[in-house]
């Protein structure tokens, strides 16, 4: 069977939309940091309405937490003063690491990018999906396929998986093709961004510290 390429079927669905069109549609759009979203959010705000939903209980300090949620929320003031598309907003999820340890139960020990890491996903994607369904969003979508780290197959497949669940369009994506994951490293560079060494949960954090990381 043939693999599916995201990137040419988002594409086509950017070609039929058309940039700064004006009924562009609104897109609800996971971020899981400031560094992932800043090539996503260059690249898409031509196209859609964007609302940015940071939701990642993974993330297991909350010092942490605050820090790279203060960068979304720089970055995003930052793309809106140069113009770069149509305005990006930001809404905050609620942050409980207990939801994200709660799912984790049994699976302390899988290696990163494993099954725990593929229930991480679904836990916030089916927010996400949740949420735009409710606002009435016209698509949903993740900027986690940017990194080279996560398996933008599973990705997709459960936001294609939730979109029929709450009959809410998902938006296919693998934003690390076509130099995605470059420019985002050169749009962090260009905004100063924090970059973190590890995913954000506690067992990135200690596979992270074993392997010499951080």
């Amino acid at each position: 069977m043939n693999q599916r390429n995201y990137q040419k079927e988002l594409e086509k669905i950017l070609e039929r939309i058309g940039e700064r069109s004006e009924d562009a549609p609104r897109l609800f759009l996971h971020s899981c940091c400031a560094p992932c979203s800043s090539y996503v959010l260059e690249y898409l705000c031509r196209y859609f309405h964007i609302t940015v939903f940071y939701y990642n209980p993974n993330i297991s300090a909350s010092e942490e937490y605050r820090k790279r949620v203060e960068e979304q929320k720089r970055l995003i003031r930052a793309y809106n003063e140069e113009g770069k598309g149509f305005e990006i907003s930001i809404v905050e999820g609620d942050y409980v690491p207990e939801v994200f340890f709660e799912m984790a139960k049994g699976m302390e020990d899988c290696k990163e990018g494993g099954e725990r890491c593929f229930q991480c996903y679904e836990l916030r994607l089916r927010e996400t999906a949740r949420l735009a369904k409710e606002g009435n969003y016209d698509y949903f979508c993740t900027t986690l396929t940017i990194s080279p780290l996560k398996n933008a197959r599973k990705l997709n497949e459960i936001g294609e998986m939730l979109s029929e669940e709450y009959d809410i369009p998902w938006l296919p994506s693998d934003f690390k093709k076509k130099n995605g994951y470059k420019r985002s490293v050169e749009l962090s560079a260009e905004y100063d961004l924090y970059r973190q060494s590890f995913c954000g949960c506690a067992f990135s954090k200690a596979e992270a510290v074993r392997e010499g990381r951080i």
